[in-house]
């Protein structure tokens, strides 16, 4: 199965390499640009006939947050019309798709954990782009899998559980936001289970009609509060940096752009047709803490 990865400079798309590498039946290939640019439609035509893919996915985005509220028009470029651009070349080729999507989808007033059937609502630019993406790749190709997670955290790039760390090391107290609800989740996770989904789309029957949209983030849910200090605890046990977590509320953090208090995701849709359900966030975080602690793991 060949298996083609946009967005290879991110966290997601470096942990799918190392999931597909180890699976035999799959040979995968990450790129981004300037090899393939989601705005030219051109690149995407080349890209797909140079490497014939059985399967797409799209880790590509426009993720800076807070910068998209001053960017619109970069956000919508890549988060909306690059993936339809995406999604339509491959249904012209009959190549299926799985496009990653976020929690942010969501206003966050719902007291209990998002199912895929409950009302959107985006508080921020990068939710509306990001929501205008599924559309476009819903619209674009029938066979989509869009797959909303939450608070990703790796040992690439940039992330919460790193930048707790960095910051541990010179400052012994931080403040860190404990009113906002989420489920952490570990790219290499997440990889995991779309390397897991994609071999089960090669090997669909006919007529089996699994497309749609899925929620796909770490088993449990806390804070952010409550991730630093699963994060330190960690640290501490292999003699990483450390600081006390004190709990402040969103209201004493302020940022440019509103995000959701809750963005907890219902996994059970994923599990039922996949059979998949991520491990508890507890056990990524500590993994991120020691790979990050120590490389060799």
């Amino acid at each position: 199965m060949r298996l083609l990865i946009t967005g290879w400079q991110g966290q997601l798309a470096k942990s799918l390499t190392e999931a597909a590498a180890r699976r035999p039946e799959i040979t995968a290939l990450s790129i981004g640009r300037p090899a393939l640019d989601l705005c030219a439609r051109p690149s995407i035509l080349r890209t797909l006939t140079d490497n014939a893919p059985d399967l797409i996915v799209n880790t590509a985005a426009y993720t800076a947050v807070d910068k998209a509220e001053s960017e619109p028009e970069a956000a919508f470029a890549l988060n909306r019309d690059g993936a339809g651009l995406l999604a339509e070349a491959a249904a012209a080729r009959g190549i299926p798709i799985i496009h990653v999507s976020t929690d942010y989808v969501y206003d966050g007033r719902k007291a209990t954990p998002y199912t895929e059937d409950d009302a959107t609502h985006p508080l921020n630019v990068y939710g509306a782009s990001k929501l205008a993406g599924e559309a476009a790749v819903a619209s674009a190709n029938p066979h989509h899998i869009i797959l909303r997670t939450a608070w990703v955290h790796s040992p690439f790039g940039v992330n919460f559980v790193k930048t707790m760390l960095r910051l541990a090391a010179t400052r012994p107290r931080l403040n860190v936001v404990a009113d906002q609800l989420g489920n952490p989740t570990y790219a290499p996770h997440l990889a995991a289970a779309i390397v897991d989904i994609a071999v089960q789309l090669k090997g669909l029957k006919a007529g089996a009609t699994p497309w749609g949209i899925y929620h796909a983030a770490g088993s449990g849910e806390t804070s952010w509060h409550g991730l630093a200090a699963a994060v330190f605890e960690r640290s501490r046990a292999l003699g990483g940096p450390l600081a006390e977590a004190d709990p402040i509320p969103a209201a004493d953090y302020p940022t440019p752009t509103a995000r959701p208090a809750n963005s907890r995701l219902d996994g059970a849709k994923l599990a039922a047709v996949f059979g998949l359900r991520l491990p508890p966030w507890q056990e990524g975080a500590a993994e991120c803490v020691a790979r990050l602690l120590q490389p060799s793991n």
